[in-house]
């Protein structure tokens, strides 16, 4: 079964409690607190499984958790941090956002994407001592893991794609041309799923091509096998529009290519602008009084393809069609790969749920709490310039800086966010 679109849900881990502890030891008085801080939650980790060409693991798995981090202990001791979960997706995966649809993240040659950062452990109570609080009996919690809806959608990593209507003999194509082995047999539809297959060339650089499922007249609409696999050509840098010549079936290969070209652009247009070099297949079984070759050659220049003419059956030109693949390939840019729409920030506030801020003013500081402010600030590095940065646009985007400038929030006045503090800039 090929599955290529599928929805889950991946949760970071909790970040550990810090421990409220005093040491204890004989012969030492006052020996103070000694509370360790919680462990890290763990991360939810994307790494690409390149022997993999369909999302058919999550079929049945459909949910992600990493580990919570342990409880600081006494006697300092640091909690454990919570492993990481890593989920292996193919090659060529799109990681959106279920919410927005925004792209996250393109697993496409990439290293290993953190998607779910895990929470931070909160701190014992060792940090909270003062000469005027020799003994604090309280200690902070870890602050929560990030949970996303995610929808994965697998667009297929092909430099090559063979399209056409069914029963033309894309599929006997690539498996005469590659080492693919996809299931042919006489009758339309044979194909439900893509196959990829590596193609060899005499300068050892090969191409990948992708026998793409037939299309029918209505694809771009959901017919047929529909918008399941136009996506996987989306990638592709070059067409092979593979044609019935023969005339067999009574088809004209005019009108195929015209209908087959007007999907495509209903689809997307940049996918209509995409080279393409028609592919007439079954040239051994042509005849001149089913297919006029000058009239088809014509449109053929008409439409400024290039032409070939093969026959899956026998061979005929396919080591020609090779060539000429390679070369055109050399000539167009590499694969595309998607950039990042998803703001971190607006995933970071639409995460809080519901967002209630309190404002108070206390002997002139602008005091500000909530729930969602207390975790956020466990993700903060306040150390790091990206990461103010990150805390900076959260606060806008989550409404902090216009509810201050409501309460008459000034430049230079100070606002404390628990145990951060800063000064307040429009």
């Amino acid at each position: 079964m090929f599955i290529d679109q599928v929805q889950i849900y991946c949760k970071a881990g909790d970040g550990g409690d810090g421990a409220v502890a005093f040491h204890r030891e004989k012969y030492v008085a006052r020996g103070g607190p000694d509370g360790g801080d919680g462990g890290r939650g763990g991360n939810v980790v994307f790494r690409i499984d390149e022997g993999s060409n369909t999302l058919l693991a999550f079929r049945y798995k459909r949910k992600f958790v990493a580990e919570r981090g342990d409880n600081g202990k006494g006697g300092k001791f640091h909690g454990k941090n919570g492993g990481d979960i890593v989920v292996m997706v193919p090659p060529g995966t799109l990681i959106r956002d279920a919410k927005t649809g925004k792209i996250i993240k393109d697993m496409s040659g990439c290293e290993d994407f953190i998607c779910c950062r895990g929470g931070r452990g909160g701190w014992g109570n060792k940090h909270f001592a003062t000469p005027t609080r020799q003994l604090p009996m309280f200690a902070k919690g870890g602050t929560k893991g990030e949970e996303r809806e995610l929808i994965l959608e697998l667009k297929m990593l092909a430099d090559v794609g063979l399209i056409g209507f069914p029963n033309v003999g894309k599929s006997s194509i690539l498996s005469r041309i590659s080492a693919a082995r996809p299931k042919i047999a006489d009758y339309h539809f044979t194909t439900l799923s893509p196959n990829l297959g590596v193609v060899r060339t005499n300068d050892e650089h090969g191409f990948v091509a992708a026998d793409i499922p037939g299309l029918i007249e209505g694809a771009a609409d959901g017919a047929g096998l529909g918008h399941a696999f136009l996506r996987h050509v989306e990638r592709c840098r070059l067409l092979l529009h593979v044609v019935d010549i023969s005339g067999c079936e009574g088809r004209d290969p005019v009108e195929d290519i015209k209908q087959i070209n007007t999907e495509l652009a209903r689809y997307s247009a940049s996918l209509a602008e995409r080279p393409q070099i028609v592919v007439a297949n079954k040239f051994d079984s042509h005849s001149d009084d089913m297919v006029d070759l000058n009239a088809f050659e014509a449109y053929i220049d008409e439409l400024g393809c290039e032409l070939i003419y093969v026959s899956a059956a026998t061979g005929h030109n396919l080591d020609e069609m090779v060539q000429m693949v390679a070369e055109r390939l050399r000539l167009l840019p590499p694969l595309t790969i998607y950039d990042a729409e998803f703001d971190a920030a607006e995933g970071a506030v639409a995460a809080s749920g519901e967002r209630k801020t309190e404002i108070k003013i206390e002997d002139g500081v602008y005091v500000v709490e909530g729930e969602w402010l207390y975790n956020l600030l466990g993700q903060i590095n306040f150390s790091d310039y990206e990461s103010l940065a990150f805390f900076q646009r959260v606060l806008q985007k989550g409404g902090v800086i216009e509810a201050l400038e409501k309460e008459g929030a000034t430049d230079g006045d100070t606002v404390r966010i628990y145990n951060f503090e800063f000064d307040f800039v429009k």
